[in-house]
């Protein structure tokens, strides 16, 4: 994959953890953050998959399976090491379309594969790792689910194309019987079904927004401020809490969504109750 076929996701690990050799489907990699060395992880283009649906950057089958074993491998070394020291952080580049859904895939055990990473991410964040999701392009469906959102922070450029979202934006407006223009005007009033980050960050899912950084071809002082939210992102996440209740507890959370905080809390009473 030459300079110019690079997608997002493989630009930003580039910049922010040099030019490793690692192989595609899932690019993984040591390199300095700050003071310390953090994991850097990315989902980039497969062209000779053996999967058809799985040659973009898409979380398949193998894509799945290999996050997790890149996550698996850094709580594993650092449980082994046995130091006292803070355990290293592990940074998730998303730049995802989609999962990779076809029939084989649904044969094979997709939902198996995106659920170890799921549960690789969760069990490293349990653990005392501090791991930050920095979304640069698009942060699709399952795809997103298993590559970042059980991040103890989540970032986000500020930038065209990059968005988090069910699925894609001609899909959802077929699926409700629009128009793409219809779709965008009703996200307007409709933050779940905006397309926008700055949206997407009133659900107080969203820890910083990162504005006026060029998400295609940054340079060295935008890749700098980019490094210092993570920074900033792994010493947050290390003085808070390692859940994710910090996303139900925040002012955009609580004003955008307040009736399904009050569903959760009912549904504690009666539990607790019975």
């Amino acid at each position: 994959m030459n300079d110019t076929t690079l997608t997002r996701g493989a630009r930003w690990f580039r910049a922010l953890a040099g030019d490793l050799r690692a192989d595609a489907p899932v690019w993984s990699g040591e390199a300095q953050l700050g003071a310390e060395n953090a994991r850097f992880i990315a989902v980039v283009p497969d062209p000779d998959n053996r999967f058809p649906r799985a040659t973009d950057n898409v979380v398949g089958l193998e894509q799945g399976w290999r996050l997790a074993r890149a996550v698996r491998e850094v709580i594993d070394e650092d449980a082994r090491t046995g130091s006292t020291g803070a355990r290293r952080p592990i940074v998730a580049i998303v730049d995802v379309k989609s999962q990779a859904y076809g029939y084989r895939e649904e044969m094979l055990g997709i939902h198996l594969a995106c659920a170890a990473a799921v549960d690789a991410y969760a069990s490293a964040r349990a653990a005392g790792h501090p791991v930050i999701a920095l979304i640069v392009g698009p942060a699709m469906s399952g795809a997103f689910l298993a590559h970042g959102y059980q991040a103890n922070r989540i970032v986000a450029l500020d930038a065209p194309r990059t968005m988090v979202h069910a699925m894609g934006k001609e899909a959802a407006a077929r699926v409700t019987r629009r128009t793409v223009e219809e779709l965008d005007a009703l996200g307007e009033t409709i933050v779940p079904m905006s397309y926008s980050m700055a949206s997407f960050a009133k659900l107080g899912l969203l820890d910083e927004l990162i504005e006026g950084v060029d998400a295609d071809a940054p340079d060295a002082a935008q890749i700098d401020r980019v490094r210092q939210v993570l920074i900033d992102s792994v010493r947050s996440a290390r003085e808070g809490s390692r859940d994710l209740s910090r996303r139900l507890t925040s002012g955009a959370a609580r004003k955008t969504r307040a009736a399904s905080i009050e569903v959760r809390q009912r549904l504690a009473e009666q539990w607790d109750a019975v």
